[in-house]
């Protein structure tokens, strides 16, 4: 299969030397056998590069600093686990945005220089966004001035604009996806989400546009109500999902947040949407308009395009055409004082060991002991965390999992580190201090030790005298589940 994958992936994404041999379907998307990537192929080895810090993980990949030891030159490499990909039959997403973004031009958008393989992962070379995530920079103010989001908005609404006159819907914008470069420009990232209408004027292969029509995608808390009445994807999708991401900058939160992924659902189809005193008339009206419920009459997809979106008063002073030369909000950066970032490192010692055996995290139907042991061993051997935690690990001790999350009290609410090891061991402690606060008893009873998740963000750590809430910013809630669950049914 590995093999097989392999030729596969080889043969539909060589560099071309000719793509003229373009031909249109039925449906109107340009499609050809081969296409002549402008990011090429290269064949290079994981060993061409210094890892750094792992920006993000997925269901089957990882985003990795990278730096090119012979040019000095930094990516994003994104890592994709083949096996994973191929089981879980997500090949045509793979495939898909590696040619979209190849054929993508426009400064708002991230850029892919490179790709290259070897036996189970595949790699895309993409542009490093060192300011990190949108998400960042609202949690880290707690919300954002008018100013501020204005300048975000503009810069989103510029890039959303270029790729629907390509045809493109993105289908998952949200701040987690839009990433912010050294000195504070929008890039908007993770295309594998990406839908091709049927005017699009992308070219794409055969085999990478056969994802049935009505497919649900997406985040929760962004996700249009049509979506969720299983409507095909229009441009309004995304309109929706800028209305959200503005609510969001403004506010600290999104609309419709709330316990589970069902009550958001519930909010979202009864548009229950409520505004912040604070909030300006002109940010009232223009969240109001991206919100509407009709997808064609939104601000933007309607009839007069992003033409009337940029005439909002809210966007009152923005010049449109010099956007990307204007200066950006200056970006709150991360506390060095007991606040660092959590983030793991890189090393090699996965080489010659299948990396990325991801299990995928679901919300329901549970990973057999098997998968799950071999799941969690990888990610102890791959992952190798900065050494200030070591003191709280016994020889041999592995970290499988740690963040930095917020500790749900009656009265306040505190930042603490959690750290889950292949011991199995659960601890967590004051990063500020890096003094252990308490050791959860660990069970593989899960009458005594359970996980519960109320949603992506938040979950339970239960116990027979005690039960302790966290609240995970970076909404890692059902993969701190599966991997206390995967330790327990080893």
């Amino acid at each position: 299969m590995m093999l097989e994958m392999e030729r596969d992936f080889e043969s539909k994404l060589r560099l071309q030397n000719n793509s003229n041999n373009n031909n249109s379907n039925n449906n109107g998307v340009q499609r050809s056998r081969s296409i002549a990537f402008r990011a090429p192929q290269e064949q290079f080895t994981i060993h061409d590069f210094e890892m750094g810090r792992i920006y993000g993980v997925g269901s089957y990949s990882k985003v990795v600093r990278a730096k090119k030891k012979d040019t000095g030159c930094v990516y994003a490499l994104k890592i994709m686990d083949k096996k994973f990909i191929t089981k879980e039959n997500k090949i045509q997403y793979v495939k898909l945005e590696r040619i979209v973004l190849d054929q993508l031009d426009h400064p708002g958008i991230i850029r892919l220089y490179f790709t290259f393989q070897d036996t189970y992962s595949l790699y895309m070379a993409l542009e490093s966004c060192e300011g990190g995530e949108l998400f960042d920079q609202i949690t880290r103010k707690g919300r954002l001035s008018e100013d501020e989001a204005r300048f975000y908005a503009a810069e989103v609404i510029d890039a959303l604009e270029y790729m629907h006159s390509l045809g493109l819907i993105h289908r998952d914008i949200k701040p987690e996806n839009l990433l912010l470069t050294a000195d504070g420009h929008v890039k908007i990232a993770d295309l594998g989400s990406v839908k091709p209408t049927k005017d699009s004027k992308i070219t794409i292969l055969p085999s990478a546009a056969s994802e049935k029509a009505c497919t649900f995608v997406g985040t929760a808390a962004y996700i249009p109500p049509e979506v969720l009445n299983s409507s095909p994807p229009t441009f309004g999708n995304d309109i929706w999902a800028l209305g959200c991401t503005v609510y969001q900058m403004l506010s600290g939160s999104s609309p419709f947040k709330d316990a589970s992924e069902w009550l958001i659902f519930q909010r979202i189809i009864a548009r229950d949407l409520k505004f912040p005193d604070y909030f300006s008339e002109a940010a009232r009206d223009l969240i109001d308009k991206l919100l509407d419920t009709d997808p064609s009459k939104r601000l933007g997809a309607g009839p007069h395009g992003y033409a009337a979106l940029k005439k909002h008063p809210f966007f009152k002073g923005i010049d449109w055409h010099n956007l990307r030369r204007t200066s950006p909000p200056k970006l709150a950066m991360e506390s060095h004082s007991g606040e660092e970032d959590d983030g793991p490192s890189w090393n090699l010692t996965h080489l010659g060991d299948d990396p990325f055996q991801q299990v995928p995290i679901e919300k329901s139907g549970a990973a057999s002991s098997s998968e799950a042991h071999s799941h969690l061993s990888r990610l102890a051997s791959i992952d190798s965390f900065d050494s200030k935690w070591q003191q709280f690990l016994d020889p041999g001790e592995s970290i499988i999992m740690i963040s930095k999350v917020k500790k749900i009290q009656k009265i306040t609410n505190k930042k603490v580190q959690l750290i889950l090891t292949d011991k199995p061991k659960l601890i967590y402690l004051d990063p500020s201090k890096q003094i252990a606060k308490e050791t959860i008893v660990w069970s593989d009873n899960p009458n005594e030790l359970s996980i519960q998740v109320a949603n992506s963000s938040h979950f339970k750590i239960c116990m027979p005298k005690k039960v302790l809430s966290f609240e995970d910013p970076k909404q890692r809630a059902w993969h701190w589940k599966k991997a206390i669950e995967g330790l327990q049914n080893r």
